[in-house]
């Protein structure tokens, strides 16, 4: 994934060749095809999510199941007071467009954006979400992964299988990945996880965001799958009382705070 100047090809290639890198070749399109089919079958399936949440019970992660439309609009709540901000930050202090980026993921895998909690998304998917992106933490995914019985075991194989050279999505995740040591740093803490699931993750330092208090309680609340959940059961449970708060709470509200 590197030169041999040790430049990660995000950093060094012009955008039409990212563009194309990020594209892939047959395969590539054939595997994107197939994970959206997958997550469209699973969109139509009614009891994905509380057999998620029941297996995700049996770990430890979830004390009261939301809703699904109390999951979907605590997932929207994570996007745009935190993934979203925090990366445009990130990649802002890296000299990154944010725009370039964006368009990147959705080339390399669109599933994984149309899907921000995780919970109707294929097992593949997620994997290949946590590589694509420098994670601001990775907790939540690892958690969200053992509703999945082979999940950790899997993100562990296949995320040696990008430092190796070997996995199909190499060269396409070589488009996205700016941080040379992301993947290392990864694989380190998946093992560390898998020995104890307390094990510090690895969290993103490069965030001026974290001087406002807001930020920093939306961060707190919504890096693990157990606090996201939480935070889920606080919100209303009908839908049109639900599409009014998106419209009309602007800002974190920091009382359902972690």
């Amino acid at each position: 994934m590197m030169d041999t100047e040790g430049a990660p090809l995000r950093l060094r290639a012009g955008a039409l060749r990212l563009i194309a890198t990020a594209i892939g070749g047959p395969a590539q399109v054939r595997g994107k095809l197939r994970r959206v089919i997958q997550t469209a079958g699973l969109y139509l399936r009614k009891d994905e999510i509380p057999r998620r949440l029941a297996v995700l019970h049996d770990r430890g992660y979830v004390e009261h199941a939301p809703t699904r439309a109390q999951l979907l609009f605590g997932g929207l709540d994570m996007v745009r007071w935190v993934i979203e901000p925090a990366a445009r930050d990130y990649y802002q202090a890296k000299g990154i467009s944010f725009g370039m980026h964006t368009l990147l993921r959705v080339l390399d895998d669109p599933v994984s954006m149309i899907d921000p909690t995780g919970f109707l998304s294929a097992r593949d998917t997620i994997i290949g979400h946590v590589m694509q992106v420098t994670h601001l933490n990775p907790i939540y995914d690892l958690q969200l992964l053992e509703a999945f019985p082979d999940g950790i075991d899997e993100l562990e194989r296949q995320v040696v299988a990008v430092m190796d050279g070997s996995h199909p999505r190499t060269r396409t995740l070589a488009a996205i990945v700016e941080d040379p040591g992301y993947h290392a740093r990864l694989l380190g803490y998946v093992r560390a996880f898998k020995a104890d699931r307390g094990a510090p993750p690895p969290v993103r330092a490069e965030q001026t965001l974290r001087t406002d208090p807001v930020f920093a309680a939306a961060e707190r609340t919504f890096a693990t799958l157990p606090g996201f959940l939480r935070y889920c059961t606080k919100l209303p449970t009908g839908p049109a009382a639900l599409v009014r708060r998106l419209a009309t709470v602007d800002r974190f509200p920091v009382e359902l705070a972690e």
